[in-house]
């Protein structure tokens, strides 16, 4: 089947920008995704078929080999499904190529891992404004919005710090900058506060709640009960399928959590 190539993606991503603000920024539909390891072959995703609205706060959960991890690949643009549809604000990207899904990732998504990959003679500000490389930004605009994106994650007096002048919970910090740097539609968090104390994760939470405030739309992997609380709606994978998906009720506040934590001396 033949792919869609970079120019055309493109068109697509322009045209997708017109669609409602109501609608689903990611659709799957009946996703399966195969694995061939030698004459083992994996199945595994097992027919996935969810929505995530503009403005969610999703967290995904599971334990290993349950396929959340295959499953934010492909919501990531780094694995195709074997088959069924994945359509990221409209556009299905399901079938692109190699070279039109880079630019989609550039362009729409934002990531944050669990280690913070910032290159370490590399001031933050320098860090944050990675991404816009390889995007048509010139310079004033790409420092424009690093500063923009430090601030926003309440690191402005720390830009010209090296990462090893920085806690762990700041180098999150930097990274979840560099992550909305090119202004994504959504932001995928793939165990973001996996390195980090409980305080410090806390605080990362109470980022991620304002941004979501702001209206970015969130999707979370967490092993932690307690920081899954902190998103709007929890998905529970098993054997390749979603087995619960649930509205968060009573859900807290990082900002109030806060206020009962000890401060972490040194």
């Amino acid at each position: 089947m033949a792919t869609v190539d970079s120019t055309q993606a493109v068109k697509q991503s322009a045209a997708a920008t017109a669609a409602p603000a109501g609608s689903a920024v990611i659709r799957v539909e009946d996703v399966h995704k195969y694995y061939d390891l030698g004459e083992t072959r994996v199945h595994a995703l097992r027919g996935v078929s969810v929505e995530v609205e503009r403005g969610e706060f999703v967290a995904i959960m599971g334990a290993s080999g349950s396929g959340k991890s295959t499953f934010m690949n492909m919501l990531g643009c780094l694995d195709r499904p074997s088959s069924g549809r994945y359509l990221l604000e409209g556009i299905d990207v399901s079938k692109h190529d190699k070279r039109a899904l880079a630019q989609i990732r550039n362009q729409k998504i934002g990531f944050v891992f669990q280690g913070f990959n910032l290159l370490a003679r590399t001031t933050a500000l320098e860090n944050t404004e990675l991404p816009t490389l390889y995007a048509k930004v010139d310079k004033v605009e790409r420092q424009k919005r690093a500063v923009d994106a430090l601030t926003l994650v309440g690191l402005a007096d720390r830009m010209q710090h090296y990462p090893s002048q920085m806690s762990g919970g700041q180098q999150q910090r930097v990274a979840v900058a560099r992550a909305l740097v090119n202004r994504p539609s959504i932001l995928l968090a793939d165990e973001p506060t996996g390195n980090l104390d409980s305080r410090t994760s806390v605080e990362i939470m109470e980022v991620f709640q304002e941004l979501n405030d702001k209206g970015l739309t969130i999707v979370l992997v967490t092993h932690e009960h307690d920081v899954a609380q902190f998103a709007k709606r929890v998905l529970v994978f098993r054997d390749g399928r979603i087995r619960k998906d649930d509205l968060v009720l009573n859900r807290p506040r990082a900002s109030e959590v806060l206020k009962t934590l000890p401060t972490l001396e040194d």
